[in-house]
């Protein structure tokens, strides 16, 4: 551990903001990560990243020892890239495809693939396992997601989402009929007490919005638009299980009824609105629902109209 102890310059000074400028090895955003995960502490204690810094604050920051991690480039898997330009790559990504290494999963990920294209030109934030990575969907789940090619636009992205300004917007099927047209969710979500697996309303959550509007209703089943306001694990899932409309297809989160026999949870992020990170122009990219979510579809309307 690191450990220093705060002069008079800088008191008043956010932690987040104070701990990058002593190491200028580590980024605000690296700072607000190593917080979240518990690896600086103020006077013994996890701070928050807001905190303010008193003169004489103890600070102890855990060293970060870069693993020997041999990511290997993987050009045999296919990328659907639907925008890109120096800043940014904005994929839609397959289901089935992990996004990023990780146990039971060392290779064969989106991070292969994106250093396969983008060699070298990928942001270090996410460190050497998530490279360009500034935010993650579901194995299971295709669609948009946003890769950072440099650090200065995974910060600004970052700061976006965490202020709520990229609105993410899914298209996903769920089991039962929802009466009303338009809903919000807001219930607070955590690790399972239960099953380390598996995500769970809890009351000492963290805080998790979900909006949802209804498209389209089936013989039993409802077509819904969700967007998210937050970003928790598995927040959609969770959300519609918990009020009783689990995702067709969620062998995690429903009681595994799946008459289409479609592999893992319908669920399809189509759009994103942001800034573009250094042009500041309005960004709204939308990715098309699989063919095979298509194919469940029509299936329900010709039963729906016999």
């Amino acid at each position: 551990m690191k450990e220093y102890k705060i002069e008079k310059d800088l008191e008043g000074i956010r932690i987040d903001k104070a701990v990058s400028q002593k190491d200028s090895n580590i980024s605000r955003a690296m700072v607000q990560k190593m917080l979240e995960d518990g690896k600086i502490l103020v006077n013994g204690k996890v701070p928050k990243s807001s905190y303010k810094l008193v003169e004489g604050d103890i600070v102890e920051i855990e060293e970060i020892v870069l693993k020997d991690v041999d990511i290997k480039p993987d050009e045999t898997i296919p990328l659907d890239i639907v925008y890109e330009d120096d800043d940014i790559l904005v994929i839609n990504k397959q289901k089935g495809l992990v996004v990023h290494p990780g146990n039971g999963n060392p290779d064969k990920t989106l991070v292969n693939a994106i250093m396969a294209k983008c060699k070298d030109r990928l942001s270090g934030i996410g460190g050497e396992i998530r490279p360009g990575i500034v935010h993650r969907i579901d194995k299971d789940t295709s669609g948009l997601l946003i890769v950072a090619k440099n650090d200065k636009a995974h910060i600004n992205i970052s700061e976006q989402i965490k202020e709520h300004k990229v609105k993410k917007t899914y298209i996903a099927l769920v089991r039962g009929i929802l009466k009303e047209n338009n809903a919000t969710i807001d219930m607070p979500i955590a690790r399972s007490t239960k099953d380390r697996v598996k995500m769970a309303v809890s009351k000492t959550g963290k805080n998790a919005i979900t909006h949802i509007k209804v498209l389209e209703r089936y013989n039993g089943y409802t077509l819904v638009e969700v967007n998210i306001e937050t970003g928790r694990t598995h927040q959609i899932r969770v959300h519609m299980a918990e009020i009783g409309f689990p995702l067709v297809g969620d062998s995690v989160y429903s009681n595994g009824k799946n008459p289409f026999g479609v592999e893992g949870q319908m669920l399809h992020s189509m759009r994103l609105e942001f800034k573009h990170p250094t042009t500041n122009k309005e960004m709204k990219i939308e990715a098309p629902i699989p063919e095979y979510f298509e194919k469940v579809l029509e299936e329900l309307e010709r039963e729906k109209n016999i």
